[in-house]
């Protein structure tokens, strides 16, 4: 059911927002930058919980392989808080609740469980060269290990 239609050599979509800190980001932050941009449900849910802190597991072999990472879910900042500080996220989370930044990137959309239809967002990870061009979109995420998979992609 996903939507999202972004590929590989896209122009990424910009996007604008703020953190969990209060603090505004923008896409032109990363100019320069490899950035991850993975985008997920909801805060201390069991997928989400196991792919934030398999990536805050992984976050330095990522930074040393030169990429800078930004989630994104619907959630509030205060909530991010929360979120981090359970979980010691070396990563900032961005509160994208007009759900601006998901529409964007196609992630955000209806969805089905249990034979009911809502609008969710569409795990997905987007790989953003220095550029700002989407190098790789990843739409199947194993939330356990998605640092490898995001690496193990990277390298293929």
């Amino acid at each position: 059911m996903s939507k999202i239609t972004l590929k590989a050599g896209d122009k990424a979509p910009n996007f604008s927002g703020t953190i969990q800190t209060g603090e505004n980001v923008s896409l032109s932050d990363y100019k320069g930058k490899k950035l991850i941009l993975f985008f997920y449900p909801k805060d201390n849910t069991p997928g989400c919980t196991a792919e934030a802190c398999n990536l805050r597991d992984h976050y330095q072999e990522l930074k040393d392989k030169g990429f800078e990472l930004l989630g994104v879910s619907p959630d509030s900042e205060k909530k991010h808080q929360n979120f981090i500080n359970k979980y010691e996220l070396p990563f900032p989370l961005l509160a994208d609740t007009e759900k601006a930044t998901l529409n964007a990137y196609g992630a955000w959309g209806p969805k089905s469980m249990y034979g009911k239809l809502f609008d969710g967002v569409y795990r997905s990870t987007f790989v953003i060269d220095e550029e700002g061009v989407i190098e790789k979109v990843i739409a199947k995420v194993k939330t356990k290990t998605h640092a490898e998979q995001i690496l193990a992609e990277m390298e293929a």
